[in-house]
Formats: structure tokens, C-alpha cells, sequence
């Protein structure tokens, strides 16, 4: 499975980002601009369109079943599709054409370049009138990510999930480790310097230290670690800035000598989760979603996160995955599909939407369903590396295909098919190419 696929796999999953049909809902497709034709009595057919499988969906009744029983004159018309490869390229057809639905969901690599195209509706006005029920200060804003361009937001943020590091206590029993990481990182003692310490006795001790998914959550939490940087003032500078060539030479040097292992190159018998599980690793980088892989584990017992370390101990901005809730700017009915996206992503939606999921809210209020149940034991987590997290960088989501590219490079360095010196010439030569091509 390719980074790219796993990353919206686990965004799909995590974040839930699939739809179900409520009583009165459509079976998807119609034509025409945005939504259907006002039926008798002043009911609209509200079009919205989502990826993710039926199997996702369940998880949506309850909000569209209180959305059809206070607003009886919406009809909603779900359109699905069921690959979020496919779903994006669906969009841009429809979009261009003027058959686009009203309501949009747009993963976090694609907004920059709907917002760029101009084919989003500015919501600032809606969002902070009378009939809102999600105020732009409801959201946390590194999240907006590319979903804000000149101080104008066209996107808000469906839910998130923040990337984080799980530990399995029995791995790190088994290498000798008696430090608690979430201790540390209470202390703020939960430095760089210590967690490849730990890596690196667990690798003696014939474990995987950590099990990364090659993304730019992961990748750019490194970064950010180390105290590097990506982009800065529209300039790509991963391969340039020091510390950030510090971050990813110990993510390539990780990799090759087995203290890191890639999630997305181990085979389906024996995953990323089925090592975890198995005790094998003692770190695995994700979110909420890990929990369901732990359940099937049976025991959850032993298992904990911490964000992820920094040069000093201290919090560092973490890569939140998100996607966005948007309204298409040629909708027929800008009224009824802004009722749809405020109530979709206020506290009461959310809370309708992820109760017993594994996403984690993008709107303050809602809290209590992440730490509930105290799992795992610092579930508060979660929420502070969402609070100072950073979906997505704007510069990098407005060149479509982007992101991806530099993970697939990125790759290639992991898997020592390049040389690192020739893999970050490589890299910059094509970060510069693709920007120039979009410009």
C-alpha cells in the first residue's frame, strides 16, 4: 500500500470520513448545479458528497436522523465514493463542469487547490452570523490549515485526528527501560536525546523501536523534534535547513539499520498493529485509531501515548490529520447546505457523530469523548497536541499531488534506493519543479 493510501486509509477510518443515509436520504448522483430543483411546499434536495465504505457510515446515523427531524424540509442526497484516490479527481470533474454537489467534504492535500481554484464559498460571514452554530473561534487553528488563504476561511475541519506516539510498556520492560515516557513528558524530560535512547535498547533487545507510517504526519512531527523546518515563507527548505536534515537522516538511518521499521512495507500478515500487539515494538506512531487495532488484541492493558519528544522536553506543534467540510460556490441552495455544513461540524454534530469513534473533535466543548473511559491512561493527550497541532502546511496542500510526491522521494531514501545526500538533491529538485509547473 502505497503512503499515500495509507494515509487517507487511516483518515477514511479515523477521522470517519464517510457518510451514512438517513430515512430521507437519496442513493447519490443527479445532475445539475449543486443541488436539485425546490420541491413542492419549499423542500430542497441538498446534494453532499463524502468517500469512505459503507461499513464507515453507521457511525453518522444518529446526527442525520436529528438533522431530518429539525429540518423536515431538507432532503439529503448522499453522494459516496468509496476510494479516496477516486474521489478527488470525481470532484475536480464536477466542479468544472457545474455539477459539483452543494455540500463537500475535501481531504487536507486537496483544499489548498480548491481554495486557489476559487470554487469554494467564503464561510467567515455565515460562520459568524445569527444562524451559526460553529463560530470560527469554536476551532483550533492550526487546523484550518489550507483551508484558510488571506484570512478567509473556505474550509472547517469535520474532526481531527492528532498524531502521537503509543508505547507498549511490556516491549519496554523487555528491553531493560524502566522510564515511563508519559512520565517524562509530565517532568518535561521527554527530550529527542532520551527517546532514541530507547530506541536504541530496544533494537539490542531484538524489538522494533518504532513503527512509523511514511506520511507527512510522522515525517514532519520528526521534524519538528528536532527542531527543524519545511517550508518557511513559501520556501521549501527541508533539504536545506539543518535540523531538518538532522531529523531525516536518523528517520533514514533508523530505517536501514531495523531500529525503525515502515508500516507501509510490512507485509499484511504481520502489520504494523499485529507487531504492536505481538509486543515486537516499543513505539508505534498514530492516533485515536490505534485503539481499535489494540482491541483486537484483546488486552489493552500495558499500552499509553506521548506526544512526540523535542530537543528540550517541551510541547512542539504535532501534525493533526484533518479534512474539511465546504460548500460549493455554485450551489443553488447556499442557505440550506450552510445549515447542513454549521450543524455537521458544531459541538452537538460532533458529539452526535464520534461518540464511542476514534476521531478526535475539532470544535472546543466536546472534550469528554476523548477522555472518557480514561483510555488510554493519558487520553488528555490527544487533545493538547491537538490544541498546538498544524494540519498540513497551505504552501505545500496548493500544489496538487505535492504531498505525496515527497513522500514517495521520501521513500526512496528509507528503502536506500538513493543515496540520502542524492535523495535530498533529488527531493528539492522536485518540490521546485512541481511549485514552478503550478505557478
Amino acid at each position: 500500500m502505497s503512503a499515500v493510501t495509507r494515509r487517507t486509509a487511516l483518515a477514511a477510518a479515523a477521522l470517519a470520513l464517510a457518510a451514512t443515509v438517513s430515512a430521507c436520504s437519496g442513493t447519490g448522483g443527479g445532475g445539475g448545479v449543486g443541488g436539485g430543483d425546490r420541491a413542492d411546499g419549499g423542500k430542497v434536495t441538498l446534494r453532499w458528497s463524502t468517500w469512505g465504505s459503507a461499513e464507515d457510515t453507521a457511525v453518522f446515523k444518529a446526527f442525520t436522523d436529528e438533522f431530518s427531524r429539525k429540518h423536515p424540509n431538507i432532503t439529503l442526497k448522499l453522494e459516496q465514493v468509496a476510494s479516496y484516490e477516486d474521489y478527488h479527481p470525481k470532484l475536480l470533474t464536477q466542479l468544472t463542469s457545474r455539477t459539483a454537489p452543494d455540500v463537500l467534504y475535501v481531504g487536507d492535500d486537496y483544499i489548498g487547490k480548491l481554495v486557489a481554484d476559487g470554487v469554494l464559498a467564503p464561510l467567515d460571514a455565515r460562520l459568524a452570523g445569527p444562524d451559526s452554530r460553529s463560530r470560527p473561534a469554536d476551532f483550533f487553528e492550526g487546523v484550518y490549515g489550507g483551508a484558510r488563504k488571506d484570512g478567509v476561511t473556505y474550509g472547517v475541519p469535520n474532526d481531527t485526528n492528532p498524531e502521537v506516539l503509543w508505547f507498549d510498556k511490556k516491549a519496554l520492560t523487555a528491553a531493560g527501560i524502566t522510564e515511563d515516557p508519559a512520565v517524562l513528558n509530565e517532568a518535561g524530560q521527554w527530550t529527542m536525546a532520551k527517546f532514541q535512547e530507547m530506541n536504541a535498547k530496544l533494537k539490542a533487545a531484538d524489538r522494533i523501536g518504532t513503527i512509523f507510517w511514511n506520511w507527512y504526519g510522522a515525517n514532519y512531527s520528526m521534524v519538528n523534534g528536532f527542531g527543524g523546518k519545511v517550508w518557511d515563507g513559501g520556501r521549501f527548505v527541508a533539504t536545506t535547513d539543518p535540523k531538518t536534515r538532522q531529523a531525516l537522516k536518523t528517520l533514514a538511518d533508523g530505517y536501514r539499520d531495523k531500529t525503525f521499521a515502515s508500516a507501509d512495507l510490512l507485509p499484511e500478515g504481520n502489520s504494523a498493529a499485529t507487531q504492536f500487539i505481538k509486543h515486537k515494538a516499543g513505539f508505534y506512531a498514530g492516533g485515536r485509531w490505534v485503539i481499535e487495532s489494540i482491541d483486537k488484541g484483546g488486552d489493552r492493558s500495558g499500552y499509553d501515548i506521548v506526544p512526540f519528544p523535542s530537543e528540550s522536553g517541551g510541547p512542539i506543534p504535532v501534525a493533526v490529520a484533518a479534512s474539511y467540510l465546504t460548500i460549493n460556490k455554485d450551489s443553488k441552495h447556499p442557505e440550506e447546505a450552510f445549515t447542513f455544513l454549521t450543524e455537521f461540524v458544531s459541538k452537538e454534530g460532533q458529539r452526535l457523530r464520534l461518540k464511542g469513534g476514534s476521531a478526535v473533535p475539532s470544535v472546543r466543548g466536546a472534550e469528554d469523548l476523548v477522555t472518557e473511559g480514561d483510555y488510554p491512561p493519558h487520553a488528555r493527550t490527544f487533545l493538547d497536541v491537538r490544541d498546538r497541532g498544524f494540519a498540513n502546511y497551505p504552501d505545500e496542500v496548493a500544489v496538487p499531488g505535492l504531498t505525496k510526491a515527497i513522500s514517495d522521494q521520501l521513500m526512496k531514501i528509507w528503502e536506500g534506493k538513493v543515496g540520502f545526500d542524492e535523495g535530498m538533491t533529488q527531493l528539492q529538485t522536485l518540490v521546485d519543479g512541481m511549485k514552478g509547473r503550478q505557478g
